[in-house]
């Protein structure tokens, strides 16, 4: 079982009357469907109503008088989580969120205003026990590995070579690899890598899943040297990121885009699936 642990300070010039102190734990996913999803499906309405993990108030302090000064009570409130529910690791994304506050509300007389405080605190998933098993990718990328090219004959020649350590993350740990240029006949611009999140809303009906960019790194700018390795090296950031998640109701998922821009104006994409997870 866990435990929330911390200190409440009540401090005030003079003493201060009340009608009693709580702590109220609220922990719940927000589903959002994307402006293309809306009306399409009739069952998401259903679907994307806020899902409750945890919801519960303890009495700390009766009612009564605090001292003039500063008065801390400290307090331990476990977490019971509502139902067979999850403690899911804090998530904020764009169509998925999820997020845990700690409320604390002293009551007051009817002429007085009740004070409230609201602060926001960060679950981490338990740890995947076992070790995790790397899974090393190599890559080539040509004008004839491209999908979705219109016009192919129109591409210039190219040849991208690279290899990423892993897809398979660790979210403390950076990704990792390295790329290499062997043979470009037009000039490079840049090359950047991408990190995308993919998340998922919706039920047996249907899904809306829609992919959003998290951050964009540039790792090589301007026409770079053939055959140099150039590092991919990109650190997933907190609260953005969360290990891959997949339940009934919604998933987030995670990618990571090679992005390579050409003169004048060719955008050469490579897509790799990522599996995030917490050691």
């Amino acid at each position: 079982m866990e435990v929330l642990s911390g200190v409440v300070v009540i401090s005030g010039k003079d003493s201060i009357q009340h009608q009693g102190v709580s702590l109220t734990v609220e922990g719940s996913v927000n589903l959002q469907l994307s402006a293309k999803s809306v009306g399409v499906f009739e069952a998401f309405y259903n679907s994307v109503k806020p899902i409750q993990i945890i919801n519960s108030t303890i009495e700390m302090v009766k009612p009564g008088k605090f001292p003039s000064g500063k008065t801390e009570i400290p307090f331990e409130f476990p977490l019971h989580v509502k139902g067979n529910k999850v403690l899911y690791e804090t998530y904020h994304g764009v169509f998925v969120n999820i997020q845990y506050t700690l409320r604390c509300d002293m009551r007051r007389s009817l002429l007085a205003k009740d004070v409230t405080k609201t602060c926001e605190f960060i679950v981490h998933s338990a740890p995947q026990k076992g070790k995790l098993t790397p899974s090393p990718v190599d890559f080539t990328i040509t004008p004839e590995t491209l999908q979705n090219v219109r016009e192919r004959a129109l591409l210039p020649k190219f040849l991208i070579r690279g290899h990423l350590s892993s897809t398979s993350c660790v979210i403390t740990q950076p990704l990792t690899g390295e790329l290499l240029v062997e043979s470009s006949e037009a000039a490079i611009k840049s090359i950047e890598l991408q990190l995308v999140r993919v998340e998922t809303c919706g039920c047996a009906e249907g899904y809306a899943r829609d992919a959003t960019e998290i951050q964009n790194i540039q790792i090589a700018d301007g026409d770079v040297c053939r055959s140099l390795s150039v590092p991919i090296y990109m650190v997933f950031p907190r609260l953005f990121t969360c290990p891959t998640l997949e339940t009934t109701n919604f998933k987030v998922e995670f990618e990571v885009n090679i992005v390579v821009l050409l003169h004048p104006d060719h955008l050469i994409t490579e897509n790799f699936p990522l599996k995030l997870c917490r050691m």
